[in-house]
């Protein structure tokens, strides 16, 4: 057992998301949206370095010197695995550790909308998964591979950094590619795994101009590619795909994508009304020929009155997502109003709230020993 073991099995047992080490710090749990202080000393430089250099294997220890910084995965037995991330700051070393559940959650369990289930049904063209970081794309990512890997026959490869979620082969022969393990980049594994007769590619994420276009190629070839950004909502997501493409190049790019785009689901976390928990509120926008006119036009301002007059296709905005999650009363009014595009809709509503305790996690605390 590995001394940061300790520290990762209290991040579990609290039902946290993250563990936060940052040196002249004491360890932070992330618990539904919030970060607290764990009850144990300040870390020192030296010790958070020896706790992560422990852990660390060998490329990825190289890597970290060359670069000063380095993701990896690491996993604890009978506990869960953990998407890392180690950068240096002022004071030293810091590591940001992602829980990730062993179980993969299906659509039904996360209550997610059903046309999602169609939308895995596609055998072609691109699907968006969009939102912040923290977000949970990575969960619902798991769950529309898992529900294709159940229903399809064919063969998933996922390109990952690092890879999270692990899946087992159902219905589907499933290949998961790790970036600096397997292949040097998203846009390397992208051209290799054109030759592999995929029928979907998941892209964890598209960083550059290259892994944008090869997933365009791939998903105008007749392959269904899911893929993510860090961007909110389907108009910012169309304009960050154009414009990441020379001016020039625009008009053939809209026309591209006016085409091979299948939906953008855009999402965000917000917190249960009894604090302990967040449930997701997604906007989707399905590609129809309203959407691809305005793609082809240049004028996604107006895809969110598209999305407003298409609900009987499966469309939803984010803020009738929040109105729903709130009339249901899964979240309070505040954080209806936190989380909204168009606050003015949930003024009404912010004096509702009803303010519950959520300081058990701060009383949490960790015996040095079992640290050292």
């Amino acid at each position: 057992m590995n001394r940061i073991d300790a520290f990762l099995e209290l991040v579990v047992k609290q039902g946290g998301s993250d563990l936060h080490l940052v040196a002249g710090n004491p360890p932070r749990i992330r618990l539904h949206g919030e970060a607290y202080a764990v009850k144990y000393r300040d870390l020192t430089s030296e010790e958070t370095s020896e706790l992560l250099l422990e852990i660390m294997p060998k490329n990825i220890k190289s890597m970290y010197e060359e670069h000063g910084g380095v993701d990896f995965a690491y996993s604890v037995e009978g506990l869960a695995r953990f998407r890392v991330n180690v950068f240096q700051h002022l004071g030293g070393v810091g590591a940001v550790f992602r829980s990730i559940p062993t179980k993969i959650q299906t659509m039904n369990e996360l209550s997610l909308p059903p046309v999602l289930k169609n939308l895995c049904r596609t055998r072609k063209g691109l699907i968006l998964v969009t939102g912040p970081t923290g977000s949970g794309k990575s969960t619902t990512l798991a769950a529309m591979v898992d529900q294709i890997n159940k229903e399809r026959k064919g063969h998933i490869i996922t390109i990952e950094d690092p890879i999270e979620f692990l899946h087992q082969n159902q219905n589907c022969l499933i290949s998961q590619r790790e970036i600096g393990s397997h292949t040097e980049s998203f846009a390397d594994a992208l051209r290799s795994t054109l030759r592999e007769d995929p029928d979907v590619i998941l892209v964890g994420e598209m960083r550059d101009l290259e892994t944008i276009h090869l997933a365009l190629t791939a998903a105008e070839t007749g392959i269904l590619v899911i893929a993510t950004l860090h961007t909110s909502g389907a108009a910012a997501s169309i304009d960050r795909i154009i414009n990441v493409f020379p001016a020039g190049e625009e008009p053939y790019v809209r026309t591209m994508l006016s085409t091979s785009l299948v939906a953008v689901i855009s999402q965000q976390l917000l917190r249960k009304a009894d604090r302990k928990g967040r449930v997701a509120a997604l906007e989707i926008m399905i590609n129809n020929a309203a959407v691809s006119n305005v793609i082809r036009e240049g004028k996604a301002e107006q895809l969110e009155n598209v999305i407003q007059s298409n609900a009987m296709q499966g469309m939803q905005r984010m803020d009738a997502a929040i109105n729903r999650l709130l009339e249901a009363k899964e979240i309070d009014g505040e954080e209806a109003y936190l989380k909204a595009r168009d606050k003015t809709n949930f003024e009404q509503y912010r004096d509702n709230d009803v303010i519950l305790d959520d300081t058990s996690l701060a009383e949490s605390s960790l015996d040095d020993s079992k640290a050292s």
